[in-house]
């Protein structure tokens, strides 16, 4: 099998792009409420992104993993919520700017900002705090030396997960078990062939089934997250005559989505930013059915009280739900053959 994806995280570390003498960074996004917020202007407008959940950045972008340590003079992060995570980004954090360069890192106060202050703290840090718009906003400078981040960054690392034989890391959707949605498809879905696509893939479970199933000599790996589709790859493995491509986007950018596909698979997410976004599953079946040929096939899940028919009907020549168990539904809709 011919696995195209990004370079694994233990080469980049020999590759990565050399950051410049004086530079900033930015890990994330900025929420709208806050763009004019002063404590948030700490990084310049050439900040090199670094998040691994910013596809739109790629031509600019290096993982903060790969950040040379002590390299850059300020770097702002929105944390994320999954606390291994969040430890883990402010090590890094912390570990890639120079001594006494500034740190600003924000989050809503429901998605771990009211614990942003104490866990810089136990790195050693002298913080300040501020709240705006619901967000935690706490400022600090790197302090020579911190302490603990090497123990923060591992705990935060990619690992083998026993329980499904799969590689994973925390931060990522569903990263330690199977979910019941996934296990409920995988239950029926049949062996599917030609070219095809596992559309917002996470650690590729959807798409190792794929493969397992014979039929399929081109598959697609897609997420929003680079952190997915490395592990997607590496969970998928070789498999004779079968290529393996993975594709670092967002399923809302059409142009960059492949198309005439026999297939799609996808556990579509629904919620944005922590918050339930019904237009984000709606969005992942429109692009489904660009990605789809004449003929194709799509194969979902989804949770029960999520009203995705009226969004299937009109894109599918024919819809039908084939299970519903422990509150999701699997569904099947075919393209028109011309």
């Amino acid at each position: 099998m011919t696995i195209q994806r990004p370079i694994p995280p233990t080469i980049a570390a020999t590759v990565a792009p050399t950051v410049a003498a004086s530079t900033t960074a930015l890990y994330g996004r900025i929420p709208v409420g806050l763009r004019d917020v002063g404590q948030l202007d700490g990084v310049g407008a050439d900040a090199r992104q670094c998040a691994p959940t910013v596809p739109g950045a790629a031509a600019a972008f290096t993982d903060l993993a790969d950040m040379p340590p002590a390299s850059l003079d300020g770097i702002l992060v929105h944390a994320p919520a999954n606390t291994i995570e969040r430890r883990r980004v402010l090590a890094l954090a912390l570990r890639a700017v120079k001594p006494q360069a500034r740190l600003t890192v924000f989050a809503a106060n429901d998605k771990g900002g009211t614990r942003l202050a104490a866990e810089l703290q136990a790195f050693g840090c002298t913080v300040t705090s501020a709240s705006k718009q619901h967000h935690r906003i706490v400022q600090t400078t790197r302090p020579d030396p911190p302490t603990g981040l090497e123990a923060a960054i591992a705990d935060g690392a990619p690992r083998l997960i026993d329980d499904i034989g799969a590689w994973s890391m925390p931060g990522l959707f569903s990263w330690d078990r199977l979910d019941p949605g996934s296990a409920l498809l995988l239950d029926h879905l049949p062996a599917l062939n030609g070219r095809g696509a596992d559309l917002g893939c996470g650690i590729g479970l959807l798409a190792r089934a794929v493969i397992a199933g014979g039929g399929s000599k081109h598959l697609t790996l897609i997420d929003v997250d680079r952190r997915a589709t490395e592990m997607a790859a590496r969970n998928v493995g070789p498999v004779d005559g079968v290529t393996v491509t993975t594709l670092w986007a967002d399923a809302r950018d059409a142009k960059l989505l492949p198309t005439g596909l026999h297939f799609v698979v996808m556990n579509p997410p629904f919620h944005d930013a922590g918050q339930e976004d019904r237009g984000l599953g709606q969005a992942f079946i429109t692009a489904a059915a660009r990605m789809l040929g004449p003929g194709g096939h799509l194969w979902m899940t989804a949770n029960r009280h999520l009203p995705y028919e009226a969004t299937l009907a009109p894109l599918f020549q024919t819809v039908e739900k084939i299970a519903e168990a422990q509150g999701y539904k699997i569904y099947r809709a075919d393209k028109a053959r011309r």
